[in-house]
């Protein structure tokens, strides 16, 4: 088996960690744009080797497009050009309208696995890798139904070696439902980070007080903006739906403080407490 992982950052280089770990591949070639991130990924023993984009993809079993989804977008087309009948490509990306609606026709569209592992950290690069990242995690696998078998057999096969739970949606299901749990969570937390940023200009000492509350619903800031920039595009209309949802419950939570009713308050906190019995 060999593999070929277009993207060495974060997702790309963790899927390369565990199926090393999982003695799935024989060969695991790496593909990435950037000099910086080819070196990074040979010298932490994160890939065997390094090729170019078409050599990657002509040499390889099972080619993994882990990068943002505006460059899955634009490569996926000429990657199922130089796919055969028995190569099979699979494409992590965090949105799924567009890019499958940009291959829907495309004649080798059966060689496709669209996928989205659910798991993450704020953390990019090669060196950001971790072998444990995907444990237990969900892979989300998308309009099934237009894969052929034998290819979502293996991505099944990549699935179990990384340790993860598959399920399945349509596209825009998914999408809808990313933007809820995933997306709004990003933009919540760029903007908090944007609040106190700009209140440290006037009072330096802010950060004195940040402790583990404040950095845990921050963290998501430190997201690179080259993968999330792209995912807000194409998910725009989704994104606005639950930032809508999202500003009139902040506006609630404003009008009852102005107004001292703290009753209220205690109110919707207990109601927002539920979210309990959906995460442990």
């Amino acid at each position: 088996m060999k593999v070929t992982i277009i993207g060495l950052g974060l997702i790309g280089g963790s899927i390369a960690i565990k199926l090393k770990e999982a003695n799935f591949a024989t060969t695991i070639t790496g593909v990435d744009k950037s000099k910086a991130n080819q070196e990074k990924a040979l010298k932490l023993n994160i890939v065997d080797t390094i090729a170019e984009l078409e050599k990657g993809i002509k040499d390889a079993n099972l080619i993994v497009l882990a990068i943002p989804v505006d460059a899955i977008k634009l490569l996926l087309p000429g990657v199922l050009d130089l796919v055969t009948d028995k190569q099979v490509v699979m494409e992590m990306g965090s949105t799924k309208q567009e890019i499958l609606a940009s291959v829907d026709q495309h004649p080798k569209r059966g060689r496709l696995v669209a996928c989205h592992p659910m798991a993450g950290t704020e953390y990019s690069g090669p060196e950001a890798a971790i072998p444990n990242l995907y444990d237990g995690k969900n892979m989300v696998f998308c309009d099934v139904t237009k894969t052929d078998e034998d290819a979502f057999e293996l991505a099944e096969n990549v699935c179990e070696a990384l340790e993860m739970k598959p399920i399945f949606m349509h596209a825009k299901e998914h999408d809808l439902h990313a933007a809820y749990v995933s997306h709004i969570s990003h933009i919540t937390s760029f903007g908090l980070a944007l609040t106190v940023l700009e209140k440290e200009k006037s009072q330096g000492r802010i950060f004195e007080l940040a402790s583990g509350g404040f950095a845990s619903t921050v963290r998501l800031a430190k997201s690179s903006p080259e993968m999330w920039v792209p995912i807000f595009e194409q998910n725009r209309e989704h994104v606005l739906e639950v930032l809508r949802e999202q500003l009139k419950q902040l506006q609630h939570f404003h009008d009852l403080l102005e107004k001292e009713d703290y009753p209220a308050v205690h109110k919707l906190i207990k109601q927002a407490n539920k979210i309990k019995r959906i995460i442990k």
